[in-house]
């Protein structure tokens, strides 16, 4: 775990689910190549999904980037 974050699993996330079929970026699909350093494990598990795991691990960025925004707008 990177020692300069502590999440706080405390927190609790709201997970909409829904299915993995449409899994474009809403930006006309424009991507931006970046390099991120993730944990060993994490890493291993999304891969293990087989391809597109860099896809999914966007995806779960943008849930949670949603749910962030959700959450501000409500106590606004």
């Amino acid at each position: 775990m990177n020692k300069e974050y502590e999440p706080d699993w405390e927190q609790p996330v709201n997970r909409i689910e829904e299915p993995a079929v449409a899994l474009k970026s809403p930006v006309n699909g424009v991507k931006q190549i970046v390099t991120i350093r993730l944990d060993v494990d994490m890493l291993e598990w999304f891969k293990s999904a087989g391809p597109g795991y860099q896809t999914r691990i966007n995806q779960v960025l943008r849930e949670y980037m949603d749910a962030q925004r959700a959450a501000a707008s409500q106590q606004q």
